[in-house]
């Protein structure tokens, strides 16, 4: 990751221990570093290029709580 990238992502970073949302790290795209949030009612995942370019999706939950038959149908739809 360039400096560009490295100083964008650490800034990010820095913003997220400031506000104490609790975030994650992972590779899933090349030459990019995926922060992982997850906040009341929503997820985020952004990415954060080498380039200092960001991606920055949002998952909305309707609020509706499903039960464990829900997750058993989930499981077995997502399963191989």
């Amino acid at each position: 990751m360039t400096s560009n990238g490295s100083s964008k992502l650490f800034d990010i970073l820095r913003e997220f221990t400031a506000a104490q949302i609790s975030f994650s790290l992972s590779i899933t795209r090349e030459g990019a570093v995926t922060i992982s949030a997850a906040v009341p009612g929503e997820r985020w995942e952004i990415d954060v290029f080498e380039s200092g370019d960001v991606d920055f999706e949002v998952f909305q939950s309707d609020g509706t709580i499903h039960n464990e038959v829900s997750l058993k149908e989930r499981l077995t739809r997502f399963r191989d």
